[in-house]
C-alpha cells in the first residue's frame, strides 16, 4: 500500500493540474465569450468572440514578424486578414501579455510585467464599471449599462468596415483617417492615409505624407465623380451624412453583407474586397490609384493625362490655350497662351470677348468652388461669365455648379465616361484659319457620300425582292422550329455547359443555357404540388433542386396565359445581358412542344407580394429598415435599366409580385417578358398592344400606348407607396374620403398627416422624416403628366439624401378621386380583384 499511494497521489495531482487547464478551455470553446468585464483579463492565447460568431479578437503576430499585438479579425472566414489592431507602435515582445479593464475603466494592454503598453486613454469614467464587449459589426466597445466611452470604430486602422462612420468633424476640424500598415509583417502606421478632404468638398484622398496621391472626386449623391466607370453597384450602400445638421462630415458604409472590406495598402493603394465563398479567397472589385494618371497631378498644373494602351508612361497634354514652357521637361510648364479679355485694360480691349471650351469625358480638376445659387447649366456659365476670377465652370446632377478659380490641377481623360468641362479662353483662340480648307474637305466629303447613298440605293432596290423572299422563309422556319435539337440541352446531370442560340430576325444571336424538360420534370418532382410556389396570369412556379443541390425556381408558361413566343423569347434575351444585385437571375429554358418553362435562381423568402398582402405573420418580417431597403434596392435596379446596363431597359410590368426577395430580403426584380429596349433619347414610344397591371400603369400608358422609362418611374411610385402603407392600390378604397391609395395618400401628405398612411405594423418603430420623404419621392413619380415625374437617378438622390430640396406633387387626378355614385358598384368589383391583377393586354384601335 505504500508503494501504491505515492503513484495515486500523483495521479490525483496530475487530475488536478488537468482539470485546471483544460475544463475552462473546453468550456470556453462551448461558450465563447463576447465581453470582458473588470478583473477578467484576456491572456496571450485567449480570444473574445462576437455573438453571431462573425469577428474575434485575440493576441496574434503578422507575416513572419514575431510582435504581438491585439487585434480584430473574421472568426467564420478568413482569419488571416487582420482587421484593426490596437497597439500598432508598441507590440509585444512575449507572448506574457494580456488585454484587461484597469481600476480607472480604461481599456488597456498590459506586457509581462504589468506595465501598461496602450490603453483606450478615456479622460473620465464613471465610477461604476466598465466594459469591453466585441459587437458582431466587427466594433469594439467600452461602455457601461448607461452609455459607450470608447469605440474602435472610433480609432481606425486600414480597414473601412459597413458600419463605420469615419469622417471630418466640422466643429473640431478633427479628421478621422485611415493609415496603412508600414508593411505586411509590421501594422505600425505607414506612409498613406486615406481620409474626407478638409475642404468640405465630399472627396476622399490618399495622402502619402502630408501630399496627395489620389482624390476620389465629389460624391454626386451616387457616385464619385473622378473614378472612372464607377457604377453604383461597386458602391452599393454608401452614403452621405447630413451634415449640415450633425457637424460632422462622413460617409458611412451600410451594405448587408459583412464580408465587404475596404483596406488601404502598404503600397498606398486602396482596395475593396469581397469575400468569395465559391474559392475561399478575397475577391477585388475596385482598386484605386490604378493607373499612372490617377496618381494626382501627375502631368502638372493646366495638362491633362491620357493612360496609354500599353501600360508604359501616361501621355501629357496641354490643355487647349495653354503652352508649354520646355524648360528642360517632357512637358514642362503649362501657361495660358493668351490673356482673357475681362483681365486686360479692364475688359475693354478690343477683339472677341471671352468665350467657353467644351472638353468631354473628363475627371473634373480639383480645388472647385461650389456655387449653391445656379440651379442648373445656363446660370452656371452666366455667373462664371459674370467673374473674371472664373477659370472654367461645370454643372453636375446631384452636386450643383462647380468653378475654378484657381490652377487647374489633377486632370485625367478618362476612356469612357467622365464629365462635361468648360475651359474659358480669350475670343482670339475660337479663331480658325483653316476655314476654307475645312469647307474644301467637308464639300468633298458630302458629294462623296451622295454617291454612296445613291449606289446603295440602287443596290438595295435591285435586291429586294431577293432579301424578302430570304427573310419570309427565314421566319417560317423558325415558326415551324420552336424545339431547337436535343443535343443543345442541358441534360438531366444539371450541368449548364451547353447552350442554345436563340436568334431573332435583324438580331445576334444570345447564349443561355437550355435544360431538357426531363432534367427539370425530376428537379420538381414531376411539378409536384407539394413543390408549387404559387400562380400568376403567366402560370404555376415551382421549387426545384438540381441534383447538385442547387435550388431552382421554374416558371412554366400556361397555355391560357397570354404571353406566347414572343414574350418568351424576350425575357431570355433580356435578362441574359442583365447582372445587377437587384435583379433575379435567369439560370436557363426549356421548351418541349407546347411547354415554355423558365429556370430562375431561386428566391427564399418568394415575392414581396406574399409577405406584404398575402401572410400577415410573416408580413412582421418587413420592419421600416428593410422596407427601406427594399425601396433603394428596387430604385436602383430601375436605374441600372434605364441608365447604366449594356442594354437600355424598360420593365412596362413593375408590380409588388414581380419583386422578389433573397434570405436577406435583398429586392429583385423579377419578370421581362413586357419588357422592351429603347434608344439613347429616351423618348416617348408609341405601342397599339397595351400591356400591364391594374394599379401600375401610367395614364399615357393606359390611355395612349405612350411608354418611356416615367412609365417604370409611375409603376414605382405606385409600389412605393403600397410598401409604406402595406395595401394594394387596386383594391384600396376609403368610403370616407371617396379615394383610393394614391389619391389618398396625396390628401394625407398634403395635410401633412402621413402616419396615418402608415402600415399599423412598422407605425411605431419608423422615421417620420423618412415616411415623409418616400411619400414626396412617390407622389411625385405618379404625377400625371410624364415630363413632371423625376428620374430614377433623382429618386435615388432624393430617397438618400438628407439635403435635398424635394419639389412639390401636383395632384394624381387621374387616380385620385372616384365619384360617390360608383361606390357600390367599385366596393362589390373589390371580390374580383383581391387576389393580384393579372396582366391585362388592351389592343388598340
Amino acid at each position: 500500500m505504500d508503494a501504491i499511494y505515492p503513484t495515486s497521489n500523483l495521479f490525483l495531482s496530475a487530475s488536478l493540474i488537468i482539470s485546471f487547464f483544460i475544463l475552462p478551455t473546453a468550456e470556453a470553446a462551448a461558450a465563447p465569450s463576447s465581453q470582458l468585464s473588470s478583473g477578467q483579463p484576456l491572456v496571450d492565447g485567449a480570444t473574445l468572440i462576437s455573438s453571431d460568431g462573425i469577428f474575434e479578437l485575440g493576441f496574434f503576430s503578422p507575416g513572419s514578424s514575431t510582435n504581438r499585438y491585439v487585434g480584430i479579425w473574421y472568426h467564420s472566414f478568413s482569419a488571416a486578414a487582420v482587421l484593426w489592431v490596437a497597439n500598432r507602435d508598441s507590440p509585444l515582445l512575449d507572448t506574457l501579455g494580456s488585454l484587461s479593464i484597469a481600476s480607472d475603466g480604461n481599456l488597456v494592454i498590459l506586457d509581462g510585467h504589468k506595465a501598461v503598453v496602450w490603453s483606450s486613454k478615456v479622460a473620465s469614467l464613471p465610477s461604476n464599471e466598465t466594459m469591453v464587449e466585441l459587437l458582431d459589426t466587427g466594433n469594439l466597445v467600452l461602455n457601461n449599462s448607461d452609455a459607450t466611452f470608447w469605440q474602435s470604430f472610433d480609432n481606425p486602422g486600414d480597414t473601412y468596415l459597413p458600419g463605420m462612420k469615419v469622417g471630418l468633424d466640422l466643429v473640431t476640424n478633427v479628421n478621422q483617417v485611415f493609415t496603412s500598415w508600414r508593411s505586411n509583417d509590421d501594422p505600425a502606421p505607414g506612409n498613406f492615409t486615406l481620409g474626407i478632404a478638409p475642404d468640405q468638398s465630399t472627396q476622399f484622398f490618399i495622402w502619402e505624407g502630408d501630399k496627395p496621391r489620389w482624390r476620389s472626386g465629389r460624391w454626386n449623391g451616387q457616385v464619385f465623380i473622378g473614378i472612372q466607370n464607377m457604377v453604383t453597384t461597386y458602391i452599393d450602400g454608401f452614403k452621405l451624412s447630413d451634415f449640415q445638421r450633425e457637424k460632422k462630415l462622413y460617409f458611412y458604409y451600410t451594405h448587408s453583407n459583412i464580408s465587404h472590406r475596404y483596406i488601404l495598402m502598404p503600397d498606398g493603394v486602396d482596395r475593396h474586397l469581397i469575400w468569395a465563398n465559391n474559392t475561399n479567397n478575397w475577391q477585388q472589385l475596385w482598386a484605386q490609384p490604378n493607373t499612372q494618371c490617377e496618381i494626382y497631378n501627375r502631368c502638372g498644373n493646366n495638362a491633362t493625362c491620357t493612360d496609354s494602351t500599353d501600360g508604359k508612361s501616361p501621355s501629357c497634354s496641354c490643355l487647349k490655350g495653354f503652352e508649354s514652357d520646355n524648360y528642360g521637361k517632357a512637358i514642362g510648364r503649362c501657361l495660358r497662351r493668351t490673356p482673357l479679355q475681362c483681365e486686360t485694360n479692364n475688359g475693354s480691349a478690343a477683339g472677341n470677348s471671352d468665350g467657353f471650351y467644351l472638353i468631354k469625358g473628363m475627371k473634373l480638376p480639383d480645388l472647385s468652388y461650389w456655387d449653391l445659387d445656379p440651379t442648373n447649366d445656363a446660370q452656371c456659365k452666366e455667373a462664371c461669365m459674370k467673374n473674371c476670377s472664373c477659370k472654367a465652370y461645370s454643372y453636375q446632377a446631384g452636386i450643383g455648379c462647380l468653378t475654378w478659380g484657381r490652377e487647374l490641377v489633377d486632370i485625367h481623360m478618362f476612356s469612357s465616361g467622365g464629365n462635361d468641362f468648360y475651359l474659358r479662353l480669350a475670343g482670339s483662340e475660337f479663331d480658325d484659319s483653316n476655314k476654307g480648307l475645312k469647307g474644301y474637305v467637308i464639300a468633298i466629303l458630302v458629294a462623296f457620300t451622295a454617291v454612296m447613298l445613291i449606289g446603295g440605293s440602287v443596290l438595295v432596290w435591285k435586291h429586294k425582292s431577293r432579301m424578302e423572299v430570304f427573310y419570309r422563309r427565314r421566319m417560317n422556319r423558325q415558326e415551324s422550329s420552336v424545339e431547337p435539337s436535343r443535343s443543345a440541352e442541358v441534360e438531366s446531370s444539371g450541368a449548364l455547359s451547353t447552350v442554345m442560340d436563340m436568334k431573332e430576325q435583324g438580331k445576334d444571336g444570345h447564349d443561355v443555357p437550355r435544360f431538357s424538360f426531363q432534367a427539370v420534370e425530376n428537379a420538381t418532382a414531376n411539378f409536384s404540388a407539394l413543390n408549387l410556389l404559387g400562380e400568376g396570369g403567366f402560370g404555376p412556379v415551382y421549387k426545384g433542386t438540381l441534383p447538385g443541390g442547387q435550388d431552382i425556381a421554374v416558371k412554366r408558361l400556361s397555355r391560357n396565359s397570354g404571353q406566347g413566343m414572343e414574350e418568351f423569347k424576350n425575357e431570355v434575351i433580356l435578362i441574359a445581358k442583365l447582372q445587377h444585385r437587384n435583379l433575379v437571375r435567369l439560370l436557363g429554358y426549356c421548351i418541349k412542344r407546347d411547354d415554355k418553362m423558365l429556370i430562375y435562381e431561386y428566391m427564399a423568402n418568394r415575392s414581396l407580394d406574399v409577405l406584404l398582402f398575402a401572410d400577415a405573420r410573416r408580413k412582421l418580417q418587413l420592419d421600416w429598415k428593410t422596407r427601406y431597403n427594399i425601396i433603394e434596392g428596387i430604385a436602383r435596379a430601375l436605374l441600372y435599366l434605364h441608365r447604366d446596363s449594356r442594354l437600355r431597359i424598360i420593365h412596362r410590368d413593375l408590380k409588388v409580385s414581380n419583386i422578389l426577395l433573397d434570405e436577406n430580403m435583398n429586392p429583385k426584380i423579377s419578370d421581362f417578358g413586357m419588357a422592351r429596349i429603347f434608344g439613347n433619347d429616351g423618348n416617348e414610344t408609341n405601342t397599339k398592344r397595351v400591356v400591364g397591371t391594374y394599379g401600375y400603369m401610367s395614364p399615357e400608358f393606359a390611355m395612349q400606348g405612350l411608354f418611356s422609362v416615367k412609365s417604370d418611374v409611375y409603376s414605382f411610385g405606385v409600389l412605393l407607396i403600397e410598401i409604406v402603407s402595406g395595401m394594394r392600390n387596386s383594391t384600396y378604397y376609403n368610403s370616407e374620403l371617396s379615394n383610393n391609395l394614391l389619391g389618398c395618400a396625396w390628401k394625407l401628405w398634403n395635410e401633412n398627416n402621413v402616419m396615418e398612411l402608415v402600415d399599423s405594423s412598422i407605425r411605431s418603430s419608423c422615421s417620420i422624416k423618412e415616411i415623409s420623404r418616400c411619400i414626396n419621392v412617390g407622389l411625385l413619380c405618379i404625377q400625371d403628366r410624364a415630363n413632371d415625374r423625376p428620374t430614377m437617378s433623382s429618386v435615388i438622390m432624393m430617397l438618400e439624401s438628407d439635403n435635398y430640396v424635394y419639389p412639390t406633387p401636383t395632384r394624381p387626378r387621374f387616380a385620385a378621386e372616384i365619384i360617390p355614385s360608383e361606390n357600390d358598384s367599385l366596393i362589390f368589383n373589390r371580390k374580383t380583384v383581391t387576389r393580384n391583377p393579372s396582366i391585362t393586354i388592351l389592343t388598340g384601335r
